[in-house]
């Protein structure tokens, strides 16, 4: 069982990690990121971006369900600064906002692939 059998705590370990502990706003916005990375019809959006920067036709052809849906979910992704846009002339082009995020799903996949 995973609960300690004896109250043993290390103080000086303790303020060690209190120092370090990452600020509550920033973990809310994290788990606000992997919230959306956990939609699999987003999580498909970053993985296309990931490889080039697309139209919102071409997404729409990708992932196979209707514009309205699709803007909807860049929508999520560009509030959470995990995808950006550019418009020329009437089209919209979205890529992903920085390489961090294409780390992310790289690392994840990689992380996958270990299990098979």
């Amino acid at each position: 069982m995973d609960v300690c059998s004896v109250s043993a705590i290390d103080q000086r370990k303790i303020a060690a990690l209190k120092k370090t502990m990452i600020n509550t706003d920033i973990i809310e916005r994290m788990a606000a990121v992997f919230s959306a990375m956990a939609d699999p019809g987003r999580l498909k959006i970053l993985t296309l971006l990931a490889t080039e920067e697309l139209c919102v036709c071409e997404i729409v052809e990708m992932v196979s369900v209707s514009q309205s849906a699709v803007s909807h979910q860049l929508r999520i992704l560009r509030n959470l600064r995990l995808v950006k846009s550019r418009r020329s002339g009437k089209m919209v082009f979205y890529s992903l906002k920085d390489n961090h995020i294409k780390q992310i799903v790289a690392i994840c996949e990689e992380h996958i692939a270990e299990e098979e």
